[in-house]
């Protein structure tokens, strides 16, 4: 077909070819009847094809009409999908999502799409696990679209707003001698080596990780690193140290291994939700509104053990 060939002039054929009439059609269609005679005709040329059968008292359409009228209707309607489709997008009811979350961000991140999701079911979701670290970095490269993180550093271009706060609890090996104890405090934990991150994978959160010692005017016997909670949490159950973490970060913990409330600090860690600030995606802007609500509605603001 021509790349000539204009949508009105598959509008008015196919109004044509319903009325099959042209006084009829062209008062469908809101126009005169000779532009409608003009339009048709104009068409059969760029076409090189006979549409309508005419005469002074009727008009029929062709064999060629008749098999280029269902191509017209799908092309009409593909249109009218893809324009209906791109405004859902706008209106951020459609199109991809790529979130990426810490592992202990996994139940709010649930919470947040259970929400997100029903009112939006034609949204394709990508979830992607990993340290805050790697979640920064896959928004920073543009290769996910939100981040759910914890106690991240400052990073130009993106913007981080607190889900909730959480107080830090004790991690300890089940046969230490305070396993069984209501509380314990850093003081308490002095005489054990301390199992944490590495400073190089965030230098907020080791210094979170840290200030309940230095709160006691003590520094901690440091001990072994590990880049994973999970690491860290076996390094304890297997007697090699005790950690501190957040309280939803130690659930669950694996066998061998206690979590016992800290007590007489003033440290929690914050769980964020971060983005692009230049991000002008619908459903960047969707996905953190949702978040606002779930938090507002949902989830308290949780203060460390005094």
């Amino acid at each position: 077909m021509d790349s000539r060939v204009e949508l009105r002039h598959l509008r008015y054929f196919l109004a044509l070819a319903e009325e099959l009439h042209f006084g009829r059609a062209a008062a469908r269609l809101h126009i005169a009847q000779p532009a409608l005679s003009q339009q048709i005709r104009q068409l059969e040329e760029l076409m090189g094809v006979t549409l309508f059968a005419r005469t002074s008292r009727s008009v029929e359409l062709t064999e060629a009409g008749s098999g280029f009228r269902p191509r017209a209707q799908g092309l009409l309607a593909l249109l009218a999908s893809d324009v209906d489709e791109a405004r859902r997008v706008a209106r951020g009811e459609s199109g991809r999502i790529d979130i990426s979350f810490i592992s202990s961000g996994a139940g709010i991140v649930s919470t947040i799409l259970h929400h997100f999701t029903r009112s939006r079911p034609n949204v394709l979701v990508e979830l992607h696990e990993g340290p805050t670290t790697a979640v920064l970095d896959r928004l920073e490269r543009g290769t996910a679209d939100v981040g759910i993180v914890r106690d991240a550093d400052e990073h130009a271009g993106l913007t981080v707003s607190t889900l909730f706060a959480e107080p830090f609890v004790a991690v300890l090996p089940a046969s230490h001698a305070l396993a069984g104890a209501a509380a314990v405090t850093a003081t308490q934990l002095a005489s054990s080596p301390l199992v944490l991150f590495p400073q190089a994978s965030g230098s907020r959160a080791h210094s979170l990780t840290l200030q309940p010692f230095r709160e006691a005017g003590i520094e901690p016997w440091l001990g072994l690193s590990g880049s994973e909670w999970g690491t860290i949490f076996h390094l304890v159950a297997a007697g090699l140290g005790v950690a501190v973490s957040p309280a939803s970060a130690a659930a669950p913990l694996p066998r061998g291994a206690v979590a016992v409330p800290l007590a007489s600090t003033g440290a929690v860690s914050l769980v964020q939700l971060a983005h692009r600030a230049s991000d002008a995606n619908p459903l960047v802007r969707a996905f953190s509104a949702t978040a606002a609500e779930v938090r507002a509605a949902t989830t308290p603001q949780v203060t460390a053990t005094a």
